[in-house]
């Protein structure tokens, strides 16, 4: 199956994700395309990744994390990061979840809503983790509470329901794409300031720069020879 262009004709966007680093497998040079457009593009995190180091305990964690999400993200010409104090590793689909990201859409008011996989395979044909299925989930249903005035009225912000694309990044069944010939090198910075990390992981640049050039061949094969980022449109 060819893959369609992805939409352009939006002018900000709100990318909704469980953890630090989670847009930077492999979304961020779709967003370096995009701030190069003078798009607005704003990240919301649900948690601080505090979870994420085996070798350092969450309580120091989660500050090198949130630091290193906000360096990523400069990178690709994103200054508004915003985190949500979830709990890395055990966050819940809830009521509560989807009313902080619904109050995030109606603060920015995003044309365009791009969401984490929330189904059970991610895009690499691995097991999804719970805590991108909770946030992927309640990020959809969110779009739809923010437009409604009757959901969440305890919160201040007003409804919003100028939200027009609606993306999953990271998706089994992605249907859009993204030409990043051009951005490329932008997105493996982004993924490279996460360096603590990809220290503990024991990844290095050089694996870094493959695995993104091979994520952006395989859209290649069904988006007329182009590298790109792969989307699914709800």
């Amino acid at each position: 199956m060819s893959l369609i262009e992805f939409p352009e004709d939006w002018n900000s966007a709100l990318v909704v994700v469980a953890h630090p680093d989670d847009v930077e497998y492999p979304g961020a040079a779709p967003v370096a395309r995009w701030t190069a457009q003078n798009k607005n593009v704003v990240y919301l995190v649900a948690s601080r990744g505090e979870a994420g180091l085996d070798t350092m305990p969450p309580e120091k964690c989660k500050d090198l994390r949130v630091a290193e999400q906000i360096a990523a993200a400069a990178e690709v010409g994103v200054s508004q990061v915003e985190f949500l104090d979830h709990p890395d590793g055990m966050i819940e689909y809830s009521l509560g979840l989807r009313r902080d990201i619904a109050a995030a859409i109606r603060r920015h008011r995003p044309e365009l809503v791009i969401i984490g996989n929330h189904r059970e395979i991610s895009g690499n044909g691995m097991l999804n983790m719970a805590d991108h299925r909770a946030v992927g989930q309640a990020g959809i249903d969110a779009v739809r509470d923010a437009a409604n005035r009757w959901v969440f009225r305890e919160l201040a912000e007003e409804p919003w329901s100028g939200v027009r694309y609606t993306a999953l990044l990271g998706s089994p069944n992605n249907t859009h794409a993204v030409d990043i010939g051009e951005w490329f090198d932008a997105g493996v910075r982004s993924l490279l300031a996460h360096r603590a990390y990809l220290e503990a992981l024991g990844t290095s640049r050089d694996e870094v720069e493959a695995m993104l050039r091979k994520f952006s061949a395989e859209v290649a094969s069904q988006f007329d020879g182009r590298p790109g980022v792969g989307f699914e449109m709800l």
